[in-house]
């Protein structure tokens, strides 16, 4: 299978603050892959990096077997799109005009659409149900829309690989549901490859078809979330009692975090 994403002894510092280590993994094309540890581990400045924002002190990073030094800012936009945590927005846009935005790679220098472009961006809101709010001002609405409408800028670039960093931390439970779904039906239906940022290891289970565990920038664990997600890896990493099992809802690991007050109250 294409390899999407290839690093090799990849490095990385800031100042004398070395976060990411030695690090050497590929995601092949067509991926669900979801980078998870601790705070602090080096998942964002790794992101970062795929995404072209920073560059490695050392060692390779191809994107498609191509070294990511060799990409045009414009060819690179047309490969790669990232929805970042916390997308700031300055003015007041319609989500119309915000998910155009993500037409910038594939227009002419004159920087005008055209009814194709339109047309692509009409279909990026339906993919992400916010058809209904395309005239709506980017600050009426909630967070999870908001994020939806970050999520359609970056299908509206038509990119082969989609970076999302922590793209379910301010949602309620029913939010994080509908990005994740979402996640699962682009990579099924339009075949992009999808590479998430989560501090969520339940759902890293439940939708990652490989997981990155990292703890303080060095791979701990990468594979099949049955393999990732142990007990004995987690809670040496996490520093913290855990629970594993099988999830009730399907044949992927469950975690629950142990809490030692809450033990001992039980056990009187």
């Amino acid at each position: 299978m294409k390899k999407a994403v290839e690093i090799k002894r990849l490095s990385f510092s800031y100042s004398d603050n070395e976060v990411l280590k030695n690090l050497s993994f590929s995601i092949p094309e067509g991926e669900f892959f979801i980078i998870i540890g601790p705070n602090g581990s080096g998942k964002t400045t790794l992101m970062k990096i795929i995404a072209g924002i920073l560059k490695p002190k050392k060692g390779q990073l191809r994107i498609f077997d191509r070294p990511l030094k060799d990409y045009a800012r414009k060819d690179l936009a047309k490969t790669i799109a990232l929805v970042p945590q916390m997308a700031l927005v300055d003015f007041p846009f319609t989500v119309t005009e915000l998910v155009l935005m993500g037409r910038s790679p594939h227009l002419s220098m004159l920087g005008f659409e055209q009814e194709k472009d339109l047309k692509i961006a009409k279909n990026a809101m339906a993919l992400t149900d916010i058809e209904h709010l395309a005239h709506r001002p980017l600050d009426q609405l909630s967070g999870g829309e908001c994020q939806r409408v970050f999520i359609a800028r970056a299908i509206c670039q038509e990119p082969k690989i989609i970076l999302l960093d922590e793209p379910t931390a301010s949602l309620d439970l029913a939010h994080q549901v509908k990005v994740m779904d979402l996640m699962e039906k682009l990579k099924k239906e339009i075949g992009f490859t999808v590479i998430i940022v989560s501090h969520d290891v339940n759902l890293a289970a439940m939708y990652g078809s490989h997981l990155l565990l990292l703890n303080a920038g060095m791979i701990v664990s990468l594979g099949k979330p049955e393999d990732v997600l142990t007990c004995q890896l987690l809670e040496k990493t996490y520093n913290c009692k855990l629970l594993v099992d099988e999830s009730p809802v399907g044949k992927f690991p469950r975690v629950t975090l142990v809490s030692g007050s809450r033990g001992r109250r039980s056990g009187d």
